[in-house]
């Protein structure tokens, strides 16, 4: 019997031994840097640097072929010249399972092609699967293996497949200031060998992952890609960013990684046909995980009436025009709804009709706790499907008691345990970029995304993420149906 998809692939996200090729004696070369990086990340297996000549690197003992290592290499670092690594990989004599080539000068340059054959073929013949060329590495938490310098070491639900290393780098590092975390990353650069396909063939089978995103310029086993997901069945989200959707885009993947994108409209019917979420920015696709990071879908009713609450006026009009457009309703309330929202008798300039925008003079009532309130009776009547809850920063800090903005999520956070499964909350921390304010929108992000609601900077993040999951929503439900 064949060893599962799980088997085959878990000894790159937990490899027990690592090999480091293109590490100096003067310690100054990437290599270097990817040593000490895994040991600060917690990496606590052997680490075996190989080198034609040198004893020792960074105190660790040195090896002169990836055949010599005192035990069988679960994931080999490469980053030496180009020409040089075939041999390298020839010689390995089956006793490297992944070898990921950082370096470049292969498909993505026309004088390359003939070489990242050569290097395919050698990998083939050392009996390894080849990550790269042209990539930047692996980010595993579980393992303790990290190429960036700065990202979470908690595992988390979202694994990462990215065919550039830089955006790679952006996505954790931008990902993990927004709460995000990860059960791996994989930069695949060129692709001579292991594919998305093969990474998402991975991740949805693996129990650690809840969420998979994409990063692709292009998909040579496009068919495979769509078998995959087409077999999932959109049993775990998939949000994919596709790099060349024009013909300029094109071009630039070309001279990226050497890919030819193919027609974007066979990236819409993918998504139309398999549930996958296409998105257009590094942004959108940031806020579409972590949408699907911190909710949990609810296919038997596809969220559509959604609740806006919060201040800021003329914020509430523009997202209501914005959410209709994605299919969003910010339907006034029933004359029952605004009758018990009436009886309330809050302070004048207070709107009660969906959506609910109160001063901060309102919200401010009985330091915050007047929300609890203001929401229990939405819930009760109006019965949303979703609610926003923006809050513009600035009117609160150095206004308000600072237990103000606690005690509102607090208050939100109490209502949603009330009617459990009602509704997706979301919440939208605006700000006007000054320093202090900034600081206090990242501590009050931490805390909110520790409590599983998901955090957007302005309302159209959080309209285009909540649209992402209604569109997930629908996909499961007609295929129910």
């Amino acid at each position: 019997m064949s060893p599962s998809i799980i088997e085959r692939f878990m000894p790159l996200f937990t490899p027990k031994t690592v090999a480091v090729i293109g590490a100096s004696t003067k310690g100054g070369a990437l290599p270097n840097t990817f040593i000490r990086r895994i040991r600060e990340f917690g990496f606590s297996g052997a680490i075996y640097p190989i080198h034609p000549s040198a004893a020792e690197i960074d105190g660790l003992k040195a090896y002169k072929s990836l055949a010599e290592t005192p035990q069988p290499v679960d994931y080999a670092y490469i980053a030496i010249a180009a020409g040089q690594i075939s041999a390298l990989l020839s010689a390995a004599n089956g006793r490297v399972r992944f070898a990921q080539v950082i370096s470049s000068g292969f498909g993505e340059v026309d004088e390359g092609k003939g070489l990242q054959e050569e290097v395919a073929a050698a990998a083939r013949a050392g009996g390894m699967r080849l990550i790269g060329p042209n990539c930047l590495g692996i980010y595993t938490p579980r393992g303790r293996v990290t190429f960036t310098e700065i990202g979470p070491k908690e595992t988390g639900p979202v694994g990462i497949i990215s065919q550039s290393g830089g955006l790679g780098t952006d996505i954790i590092r931008r990902g993990m200031g927004r709460g995000l975390r990860f059960s791996g990353l994989v930069t695949v650069g060129n692709c001579a060998d292991v594919s998305p396909s093969d990474l998402l063939e991975f991740y949805l089978a693996d129990s650690e992952t809840r969420v998979i995103g994409m990063y692709i310029e292009t998909a040579q086993d496009g068919r495979r890609l769509f078998e995959i997901l087409r077999a999932a069945n959109a049993s775990k989200p998939v949000v994919i960013l596709k790099g060349g959707r024009t013909r300029l885009g094109l071009m630039a993947a070309a001279s990226h990684t050497g890919s030819l994108g193919g027609d974007d409209r066979a990236w819409v019917a993918l998504s139309r046909q398999t549930g996958c979420i296409l998105v257009d920015t590094l942004d959108q696709f940031i806020d579409a995980l972590l949408m699907f990071q911190t909710l949990t879908p609810q296919p038997q009713r596809p969220t559509r009436r959604t609740v806006l609450f919060g201040n800021g006026g003329g914020t509430s009009v523009l997202a209501t025009d914005f959410f209709a457009r994605l299919g969003l309703d910010v339907t006034p309330f029933g004359a029952d709804t605004v009758a018990a929202l009436a009886a309330l008798k809050l302070p004048p300039g207070t709107s009660i009709t969906n959506p609910v925008d109160c001063p901060v003079g309102t919200l401010q009532q009985e330091d915050g706790r007047v929300a609890e309130k203001i929401l229990d009776l939405i819930y009760a009547s109006g019965r949303p499907e979703a609610l926003v809850m923006h809050l513009n920063l600035a009117a609160f800090v150095g206004r308000t008691r600072p237990e103000v903005l606690d005690n509102l999520v607090a208050a939100a956070l109490r209502v949603q345990s009330h009617y459990p499964g009602q509704a997706h909350f979301a919440l939208v921390l605006r700000s006007d970029g000054e320093p202090s304010l900034e600081e206090r929108k990242r501590e009050f992000r931490a805390r909110a995304v520790a409590l599983g609601i998901p955090v957007f900077d302005e309302m159209v993040n959080a309209g285009r993420a909540l649209a992402a999951l209604q569109a997930h929503e629908r996909f499961l439900h007609d295929r129910s149906g």
